[in-house]
């Protein structure tokens, strides 16, 4: 299903980015509209899957998670069979928090987040002996410099 976005589903969506948890009323005010026309946009456009689901952003320092890593993948292998188990391991894993599959000399990125170096070489180590890796890197977060989910609309 297509949905066709206008400047006013556009200030909607700004709104939900900045805070999803806001009230109806409190959205309608800022776009200059009412709530059940708002109400209607934002079903539609759940619909139309350009709305995914509801979370809450946690802070991972707060809650022991204070290690980072960006984890740089090559493989030799590239047949269905081992995408679908390398996929599989990443899926099991909550630690990986974003994974992407890239064109170059690199084959995946991962965003693994951990408690610690010790955490990050357990979730290493299985890996390694689930999926056959031809060679990982992996980079530690100094600094989080920046993060956001919000898409520049």
């Amino acid at each position: 299903m297509s949905v066709r976005i206008d400047d006013v589903d556009r200030k909607i969506l700004a709104e939900l980015q900045l805070d999803a948890g806001q009230s109806l009323d409190d959205i309608a005010r800022k776009v200059g509209s009412s709530k059940t026309p708002v109400w209607n946009r934002i079903r539609k456009l759940r619909e139309g899957g350009v709305i995914g689901q509801n979370t809450m952003v946690l802070d991972a320092e707060k809650l022991g998670f204070d290690a980072c890593f960006f984890v740089l993948v090559r493989t030799s292998e590239h047949d269905a069979t081992w995408q679908q188990t390398f996929l599989s391991a990443l899926m099991a894993r909550p630690e990986v928090q974003e994974a992407h599959r890239l064109a170059g000399e690199i084959d995946y990125i991962l965003k693994v987040r951990v408690k610690n170096a010790r955490a990050y070489d357990e979730f290493y180590q299985a890996l390694i002996s689930e999926v056959k890796i031809f060679n990982v890197t992996a980079l530690l977060s100094m600094e989080e410099l920046k993060s956001s989910t919000m898409l520049p609309l």
